[in-house]
């Protein structure tokens, strides 16, 4: 059997982080969603994604393909309804469909004519950018539960203090010392290589992936993630940052999701809870307009590329596109577009060749090369979101 994560109309409720990505390559818990889905298949997957995307994550097809919407997170039950589908079936969770079985992708049109098989599982799913961080708590405990069975974590050096150690993991060659580790209200994992300097205190849920660094003197609450080679300092609270990020100082972030490849400039703060206590707002991309959330705490959406300078300062539920630099002090608007330049003052357009450069730079310190499929997919990306530029 052949397996492909489709993205769903849920990609655009999901931007800006699926300007750049697939569903599935989206960060929750420990995993990216495609690979809590290959854990619990015991097999790689493709993607069937958007044409421009396609360079990067090709789709790849056999005789017989079953067909996942990533934006749910998999459980044992619901893969085995799953793998138990017929040809030509589709799998339902109440009007929402999780997957289906067919020798080629299908229309939205053509999906509807396929049998139709209800699930009896209560599924998780993941629709909007908000749902990020306020699901991350329960997407740590599941990838938790399922990367650690079975193993023994690295010893947890006795410079430390430590509270519920059985609720903590150290992968090969993860470093802590002098630190509090209180793992009472949700697990705490450290990845390959990672490194928790000294006089931290953290609070789980919180995962530190493969490499990913916490610099001394920070204040992380969680449940709060760092994706692989992650950086950060200062104070976190239940915030997902993807892979490759930096907030390496203080200052506060809270509630709040960073995509790739973004940098936050020293004492730089975002708000998570309006001074009226009303229920947040947040631009969406669908509507075009700002959206009832239903959260009373939520801060920062900022997608891949995107950095500010020192001592920038974010309003409650505020969204930034790709491959923003936000360098001048004031609050800036609630939604800044992609390739944007400037700050409260104003904004600027950020042309793709000095937007280009500084991606360059940044990936190779990484040992990763801006190449021509990123490029590509950042060039689409600069031209499809013209319209919300007005400058």
């Amino acid at each position: 059997m052949n397996y492909v994560l489709f993205d769903s109309e849920v990609r655009i409720s999901l931007l800006p982080f699926t300007f750049t990505r697939p569903v599935g390559e989206i960060r929750m818990g420990i995993l990216t969603l495609r690979e809590k889905w290959e854990d619990h298949l015991n097999v790689a997957v493709s993607y069937k994604t958007e044409p421009y995307l396609e360079t990067k994550y090709p789709l790849e097809l056999g005789e017989d393909n079953l067909f996942i919407d990533p934006s749910f997170l998999p459980t044992s039950q619901v893969v085995t309804e799953i793998q138990a589908l017929k040809p030509e079936t589709a799998l339902y969770y109440a009007t929402e469909l999780v997957a289906y079985r067919s020798a080629k992708p299908k229309t939205k049109e053509e999906i509807g004519s396929l049998n139709r098989q209800e699930s009896t599982q209560d599924l998780i799913r993941i629709q909007n950018t908000w749902d990020i961080f306020s699901k991350n708590g329960i997407a740590l405990h599941q990838d938790y539960e399922r990367v650690t069975q079975g193993r023994k974590s690295a010893p947890i050096p006795a410079s430390n203090r430590v509270i519920c150690p059985e609720n903590i993991f150290l992968e090969k060659g993860a470093k802590v010392e002098h630190s509090i580790l209180n793992a009472t209200e949700g697990p705490i994992y450290l990845g390959k290589d990672s490194e928790v300097m000294e006089g931290n205190m953290i609070r789980g849920g919180f995962a530190l992936c493969e490499r990913g660094v916490v610099k001394m003197g920070a204040k992380i609450y969680g449940p709060t993630t760092v994706g692989p080679h992650g950086k950060v300092c200062g104070e976190i609270n239940n915030s997902v940052i993807f892979g490759y990020s930096s907030k390496g100082h203080d200052g506060y972030l809270g509630n709040s999701v960073l995509g790739e490849w973004c940098n936050i400039g020293a004492d730089s703060n975002n708000s998570n809870l309006k001074n009226n206590y009303a229920k947040v707002r947040l631009w969406n991309y669908a509507s075009e307009r700002f959206d009832q959330t239903g959260l009373q705490f939520c801060g920062l959406m900022m997608g891949d590329h995107s950095k500010t300078a020192i001592n920038t300062m974010f309003n409650t539920g505020t969204v930034i596109g790709v491959n923003c630099n936000i360098y001048v002090p004031g609050f800036p608007r609630n939604f800044i577009p992609s390739f944007s330049w400037g700050g409260a003052s104003g904004f600027s357009t950020y042309h793709t060749r000095k937007a280009f450069e500084a991606a360059e730079v940044m990936m190779a310190r990484r040992g990763k090369v801006f190449d021509e499929k990123e490029a590509a997919i950042l060039e689409h990306v600069f031209e499809i979101t013209k319209k919300w530029r007005k400058y």
